[in-house]
């Protein structure tokens, strides 16, 4: 499957909500990352694989890009490299999203021109920071962790 479809208009108000595209081979940590965008208001397309990553990246400009680093066909590292070589996508962040975890694993990650680094597993609130922090404020939605913790303070 290339791209999972946008969530509905009915989501967004009066801005548009930021747009996500997210790169990971494995169902279970693509679902997970859906669910967060999803509790963050996001728009987002998902791809299993990094074979058209950086044309999807040009045609539909996503705010931000959250990468796997070991993908099957072209790995995270070269489609990062790609993308900052390309000038429709030099200026949007990414993030890698890997279970490669090691000082010299994230040095080399971060060199090759990711935004930002989270090892997996990671935990969904931190997730959630890191895409906040990437996207600058163009957010304007609680997470559902945030309404959560609303809730239990007001108890």
């Amino acid at each position: 499957m290339l791209a999972h479809p946008f969530m509905s208009d009915e989501k967004k108000q009066n801005s548009p909500q930021p747009l996500i595209l997210a790169v990971e081979d494995h169902d279970d940590n693509l679902v997970l990352m859906s669910y967060a965008l999803d509790s963050l208001g996001c728009r987002f397309i998902c791809q299993k694989d990094s074979t058209n990553t950086v044309l999807v990246a040009k045609e539909y400009q996503p705010d931000l890009i959250i990468l796997d680093i070991l993908l099957p066909t072209i790995s995270g590292i070269d489609v990062v490299r790609y993308l900052k070589q390309e000038s429709l996508t030099c200026n949007i962040p990414v993030l890698a999203v890997t279970a490669l975890a090691s000082n010299e694993d994230k040095e080399r990650i971060l060199k090759a021109g990711f935004d930002a680094y989270l090892s997996k597993p990671y935990m969904i609130e931190e997730l959630e920071a890191v895409i906040r922090r990437l996207l600058c404020g163009k957010l304007d939605s609680p997470s559902g962790f945030e309404l959560c913790r609303e809730c239990f303070d007001s108890l």
